[in-house]
């Protein structure tokens, strides 16, 4: 009897560290694209969300809890994402763009914003006002190379990126003269 109930209690613990272990694997792992990826990144970005910390690259958004678990994200296949901090005085380096880290100069300002790509069609003119932290989302077609004109109170700049996968998603090197 005691055998079997020994038997039991081993085959219990071992059934529920497979499902503890099995339910780590799929915190770390790539999320299922059940999740409104779009909704998601505007939270982390706009600062709804506070506890944990989140970065997206040209292939995905990562986020990192305060455990230190990450969850993956896939973007969408046909659009990138890129986060721009224009500036007039003060700016810093940034490739991969952290949502709940890079801080612009420019924090809710308005934005004229003109975009075309390199055939000349216009994707985006629009007045757009940046972040609580300084940037301006957009999400465009990716494998593309755009033309983008921003203009504030008087001051323009004017320059070039693409949407290729290894293309960065932060662009903090936009000075208005």
């Amino acid at each position: 009897m005691r055998k079997r109930l020994f038997f039991i209690s081993m085959v219990t613990i071992i059934v529920l560290s497979g499902c503890v272990s099995q339910q780590s694997e799929n915190n770390n792992g790539l999320i299922k694209s059940d999740v409104d990826i779009k909704q998601l990144v505007s939270d982390y970005s706009s600062g709804n969300i506070e506890d944990q910390s989140a970065s997206i690259n040209s292939m995905q958004l990562i986020v990192t809890n305060q455990d230190n678990t990450q969850l993956t994200y896939a973007l969408p296949e046909d659009e990138f994402f890129v986060s721009i901090a224009p500036y007039v005085e003060q700016t810093h380096p940034c490739a991969t763009h952290s949502l709940t880290g890079c801080r612009g100069e420019l924090v809710n300002k308005e934005f004229e914003v003109y975009i075309e790509d390199s055939e000349g069609n216009v994707i985006r003119d629009d007045k757009l006002t940046s972040n609580s932290h300084g940037f301006i989302d957009l999400w465009l077609p990716r494998n593309k190379e755009y033309r983008i004109s921003i203009t504030q109170n008087e001051k323009t700049v004017e320059s070039k990126f693409s949407t290729f996968e290894s293309d960065d998603t932060c662009i903090t090197t936009m000075q208005l003269t």
